[in-house]
Protein backbone atom coordinates (compact mmCIF):
# COMPACT_ATOMS: atom_id res chain seq x y z
CA UNK A 1 0.00 0.00 0.00
CA UNK A 2 1.50 3.44 -1.23
CA UNK A 3 1.76 5.88 1.26
CA UNK A 4 2.82 8.55 -1.25
CA UNK A 5 0.72 11.51 -2.18
CA UNK A 6 -2.21 10.84 -4.50
CA UNK A 7 -1.42 13.77 -6.80
CA UNK A 8 -4.65 14.97 -7.85
CA UNK A 9 -5.77 18.69 -6.54
CA UNK A 10 -8.88 17.22 -5.10
CA UNK A 11 -10.34 19.80 -2.09
CA UNK A 12 -11.21 18.18 1.30
CA UNK A 13 -14.51 19.66 2.84
CA UNK A 14 -12.19 20.90 5.79
CA UNK A 15 -10.02 22.66 2.51
CA UNK A 16 -13.27 24.37 2.10
CA UNK A 17 -13.55 26.93 4.63
CA UNK A 18 -17.50 28.81 5.48
CA UNK A 19 -17.88 31.88 3.08
CA UNK A 20 -19.38 34.76 4.36
CA UNK A 21 -20.58 37.76 1.74
CA UNK A 22 -22.07 40.99 2.42
CA UNK A 23 -24.42 43.00 0.43
CA UNK A 24 -26.19 46.53 0.82
CA UNK A 25 -29.43 45.36 0.24
CA UNK A 26 -30.27 46.32 -3.34
CA UNK A 27 -33.02 44.35 -5.85
CA UNK A 28 -29.89 43.08 -7.75
CA UNK A 29 -27.81 41.81 -4.36
CA UNK A 30 -30.79 38.55 -4.45
CA UNK A 31 -28.32 37.87 -7.65
CA UNK A 32 -25.42 38.17 -6.17
CA UNK A 33 -25.86 36.24 -3.17
CA UNK A 34 -27.44 33.41 -5.27
CA UNK A 35 -24.34 33.85 -7.50
CA UNK A 36 -22.02 33.78 -4.20
CA UNK A 37 -24.06 30.10 -3.18
CA UNK A 38 -23.17 28.53 -6.68
CA UNK A 39 -19.85 29.51 -6.47
CA UNK A 40 -19.80 28.38 -2.76
CA UNK A 41 -21.48 24.57 -4.48
CA UNK A 42 -18.95 24.48 -7.31
CA UNK A 43 -16.06 24.48 -4.77
CA UNK A 44 -17.62 22.22 -2.78
CA UNK A 45 -18.84 19.68 -5.11
CA UNK A 46 -15.42 19.49 -6.11
CA UNK A 47 -14.35 17.31 -3.18
CA UNK A 48 -17.91 16.27 -2.34
CA UNK A 49 -20.83 16.12 -4.88
CA UNK A 50 -24.05 16.59 -3.69
CA UNK A 51 -26.01 13.07 -2.57
CA UNK A 52 -28.28 13.68 -4.80
CA UNK A 53 -28.48 16.22 -7.93
CA UNK A 54 -31.62 17.84 -6.41
CA UNK A 55 -30.37 19.34 -3.37
CA UNK A 56 -27.62 21.66 -5.61
CA UNK A 57 -30.82 23.42 -6.80
CA UNK A 58 -33.07 23.23 -3.78
CA UNK A 59 -29.70 24.86 -1.74
CA UNK A 60 -29.68 27.91 -4.41
CA UNK A 61 -33.65 28.57 -4.19
CA UNK A 62 -33.47 28.98 -0.75
CA UNK A 63 -30.76 31.04 -0.62
CA UNK A 64 -32.71 33.08 -3.12
CA UNK A 65 -35.77 33.09 -1.32
CA UNK A 66 -33.82 34.41 1.87
CA UNK A 67 -31.89 37.02 0.06
CA UNK A 68 -35.49 38.15 -1.46
CA UNK A 69 -36.59 38.10 1.80
CA UNK A 70 -33.80 40.08 3.22
CA UNK A 71 -34.41 42.87 0.49
CA UNK A 72 -37.77 43.00 0.87
CA UNK A 73 -38.90 43.28 4.49
CA UNK A 74 -35.31 44.74 5.98
CA UNK A 75 -34.03 47.94 5.53
CA UNK A 76 -30.31 48.43 4.53
CA UNK A 77 -27.53 45.39 4.30
CA UNK A 78 -27.54 41.67 4.58
CA UNK A 79 -25.28 39.06 5.03
CA UNK A 80 -25.30 35.51 3.59
CA UNK A 81 -22.88 33.10 5.46
CA UNK A 82 -22.56 29.08 4.07
CA UNK A 83 -20.67 26.13 5.52
CA UNK A 84 -20.55 22.13 5.17
CA UNK A 85 -21.56 20.26 7.70
CA UNK A 86 -20.94 16.79 8.34
CA UNK A 87 -24.52 16.15 6.06
CA UNK A 88 -25.41 19.17 4.34
CA UNK A 89 -24.86 22.56 4.39
CA UNK A 90 -25.58 25.50 6.93
CA UNK A 91 -27.18 28.68 5.39
CA UNK A 92 -27.55 31.75 7.66
CA UNK A 93 -28.73 34.79 6.44
CA UNK A 94 -28.12 38.17 8.40
CA UNK A 95 -30.97 41.15 8.12
CA UNK A 96 -31.54 44.34 9.40
CA UNK A 97 -34.91 43.75 10.52
CA UNK A 98 -36.00 42.00 14.00
CA UNK A 99 -39.40 40.41 12.89
CA UNK A 100 -39.10 37.16 12.48
CA UNK A 101 -40.53 36.08 9.30
CA UNK A 102 -44.13 34.40 9.23
CA UNK A 103 -46.19 32.24 6.57
CA UNK A 104 -48.55 34.23 4.64
CA UNK A 105 -51.55 33.04 2.85
CA UNK A 106 -50.28 31.98 -1.08
CA UNK A 107 -53.06 32.83 -3.75
CA UNK A 108 -51.13 32.53 -7.01
CA UNK A 109 -54.29 34.89 -8.81
CA UNK A 110 -53.06 38.13 -6.69
CA UNK A 111 -49.18 37.96 -7.56
CA UNK A 112 -47.83 39.12 -4.28
CA UNK A 113 -46.20 35.92 -3.36
CA UNK A 114 -46.41 33.98 0.11
CA UNK A 115 -44.75 30.78 -1.01
CA UNK A 116 -41.04 31.45 -0.19
CA UNK A 117 -41.13 30.76 4.15
CA UNK A 118 -43.37 27.59 3.04
CA UNK A 119 -40.49 26.43 0.07
CA UNK A 120 -37.93 27.23 2.79
CA UNK A 121 -39.58 25.09 5.91
CA UNK A 122 -40.36 22.43 2.85
CA UNK A 123 -36.93 21.86 1.30
CA UNK A 124 -34.85 22.48 4.48
CA UNK A 125 -34.01 19.43 7.61
CA UNK A 126 -34.21 22.47 10.24
CA UNK A 127 -35.18 26.36 10.36
CA UNK A 128 -34.38 29.03 12.96
CA UNK A 129 -34.83 32.20 13.17
CA UNK A 130 -32.39 34.49 15.88
CA UNK A 131 -33.72 37.73 16.04
CA UNK A 132 -32.36 40.71 18.44
CA UNK A 133 -32.09 44.31 18.54
CA UNK A 134 -29.56 44.71 15.31
CA UNK A 135 -31.48 42.20 13.52
CA UNK A 136 -32.40 38.30 12.80
CA UNK A 137 -30.25 35.49 11.32
CA UNK A 138 -32.21 33.00 9.57
CA UNK A 139 -30.43 29.40 10.07
CA UNK A 140 -31.54 26.39 7.34
CA UNK A 141 -29.73 23.67 7.32
CA UNK A 142 -30.35 21.21 3.70
CA UNK A 143 -28.99 18.13 2.31
CA UNK A 144 -26.17 17.59 0.79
Amino acid sequence: MSTEPRGDDALTSEDIPSRTNSFVGEPHDVTGARLAAEGFLRDLARSSPPSAPEYWDDILLVVTELAANAVQYAPGPFALRMRRTFDGVHVMMHDTSSTEPAPRPFDPRSGGGGIGWHLIHTLCDQVSVVADERGKDVHVFLPW
